[in-house]
């Protein structure tokens, strides 16, 4: 059973050099807990902006980051059931999540649904995270992508409507649910692994991230 929804967790990365990522600059991946105040704000367009948490680096700005992914959540619930799974800790902000959640299904949220954390920030869902080779590299696991696909909880990346402070412990409401089916799991079922669903998705009207999007503008079924 779910409890009250939370931020356990507010999670910073710094740039990290490694042979497991195309970007010069390495991998902001590796992400860990602060107590103090983290501002959050639309960062820009995809390809210029990074994260929109203030102190976080994405280093691959070609495929990651950008207003339509400013914030990248992950529930701790879920992150338990992938310790268990892979027999090891899996500390918080280690899939490489800003914000490790408590009490939120995650990958039941629906794309365009609205949080509030804190008192001020505005987050819209948007997507799921599409696993990566860098992700694979930094999990170490044997066959990673096809596991953390086939598993469809990919977690959820925001962009930000109102920026504001938030901190570990703040709470999330949930202001604003629409009224269609595409969860972020069932996007992410759409983009990988049932690839018929594309047409569904776009029920999600604008809130829906612009690849995604032009995908099922594009799909035609074989």
């Amino acid at each position: 059973m779910l409890h009250t929804p939370s931020v356990l967790t507010v999670n910073l990365g710094r740039a990290t050099p490694t042979d497991y990522s195309d970007c010069p600059t390495g991998t902001g991946i590796d992400k860990r807990p602060v107590e103090r105040p983290v501002r959050v704000a639309a960062p820009g367009p995809k390809g210029q902006g990074g994260s929109g948490l203030a102190g976080d680096t994405v280093c691959d700005t070609r495929h990651h980051g950008g207003n339509d992914q400013a914030v990248y959540a992950y529930a701790r619930e879920d992150l338990d059931v992938w310790e268990q799974e892979l027999g090891r800790e899996l500390s918080n902000g280690v899939f490489g999540e800003n914000l490790t959640t408590s009490g939120l299904d995650v990958n039941g949220a629906l794309i365009g649904e609205r949080w509030r954390v804190g008192n001020e920030l505005l987050l819209e869902v948007t997507s799921p995270r599409i696993p990566c080779r860098t992700f694979a590299g930094w999990l170490g696991e044997r066959g990673w992508l096809k596991r953390f696909t086939q598993a469809a909880v990919p977690g959820a990346y925001l962009r930000v409507l109102e920026p504001g402070e938030i901190r570990s412990g703040d709470a999330v409401e949930i202001v604003h649910r629409p009224d269609h089916e595409v969860t972020v799991a069932f996007l992410f079922r759409a983009e990988t692994t049932e690839r018929e669903l594309l047409p569904r998705v776009l029920a999600a009207g604008d809130a829906l991230h612009p690849e995604p999007r032009a995908a099922a503008l594009k799909y035609r079924p074989s």
